[in-house]
């Protein structure tokens, strides 16, 4: 059954407001959208409601956890990562405070928006700010896992989430750790890294082509920063090719982060699966634009497909 990360997002962090005291909501006039409403109304008095002013919520935050408090700053990726950008990073991560932020509708979930609320970049712009921590979560257990890890974490922390409905990938015994990959499928032949909702069509993809012979590892990079280096440096000396996919651009997400870590090992094929260094062009409901960008199953599959065979 698909569930949303948002809902399971709300929930959570309302539950972990009964058990810390410290901990402090802040929203953009967005609760409805990133489901921070259940802690509103649990805790009215460690909820502020700033409105439509991002970079002055980012410096509350900053003044809060100066003051020994836990906020978490919540409104939609492509705000946070570009809008307060400059207070992200010099009021946030310069002084390393405590401060998390947990952002919706990434990728292209925001859907008939536009690109004006579709996020491509976040990924590249927040692992490059020295000191934050970057996580991108693919199911609501998973969510679950990574926030309870981050507000534990001392530092910044970047959380980014999805606004579509989601099946669970994770069982209930899958357990997150940062700094590490999770193993969800074991294959031979090549291997398949993904994060966030990409989790759920990476995994319908090793199903198409099992079905074609070939054998996928999968291993979802929930911690993109930091990254796990030895699971991708084991992928590429026990199979063939590493495929990454990412909903995001392929310039500084998931696949440079990869990358990076092949190249200075001398290791490895790789082909990075994303939006292709491009705006995307036409509107719609989340999963017609993921197919129109070659991020459904099937034509990821097509597209793995081609690159083995040349």
């Amino acid at each position: 059954m698909a569930r949303s990360i948002r809902v399971g997002y709300g929930e959570h962090i309302t539950k972990r407001g009964h058990e810390n005291s410290d901990l402090i909501l802040l929203e953009a006039d967005l609760a409805d959208s990133t489901q921070s409403e259940p802690f509103q109304l649990a805790f009215p008095n460690r909820y502020f409601q700033i409105g439509i002013a991002e970079q002055n919520m980012v410096g509350m935050a900053a003044g809060l956890s100066q003051e020994g408090k836990l906020p978490v700053v919540n409104s939609f990726a492509a705000f946070i990562a570009m809008r307060a950008c400059e207070q992200v990073r010099t009021d946030v991560a310069y002084p390393n405070l405590n401060v998390k932020f947990v952002v919706s509708h990434a990728g292209v979930s925001a859907g008939s928006a536009g690109p004006t609320h579709h996020t491509y970049e976040d990924i590249a712009i927040m692992r490059s700010i020295p000191n934050m921590t970057v996580m991108v979560p693919g199911d609501v257990r998973e969510m679950r896992q990574v926030l309870d890890v981050a507000l534990e974490l001392k530092g910044p922390v970047y959380i980014r989430i999805s606004a579509i409905d989601i099946p669970d990938t994770y069982t209930k015994d899958t357990v997150f750790s940062i700094g590490k990959a999770t193993i969800l499928n074991k294959g031979s032949d090549i291997t398949l890294i993904t994060t966030g909702t990409m989790m759920c069509e990476a995994s319908e993809v090793v199903k198409n082509l099992e079905q074609k012979g070939i054998s996928a590892r999968l291993l979802q990079m929930a911690s993109i920063k930091p990254i796990d280096k030895d699971s991708i440096k084991l992928a590429a000396k026990e199979t063939n090719h590493i495929f990454t996919i990412e909903e995001h651009n392929v310039i500084g997400g998931l696949g440079s982060a990869v990358a990076e870590v092949l190249s200075e090992n001398n290791l490895g094929k790789l082909t990075r699966l994303g939006f292709n260094d491009e705006f995307c062009k036409v509107g719609g409901d989340p999963s017609f634009l993921l197919d129109h960008a070659g991020l459904s199953s099937d034509k990821l599959t097509q597209k793995i497909l081609l690159e083995i065979e040349k």
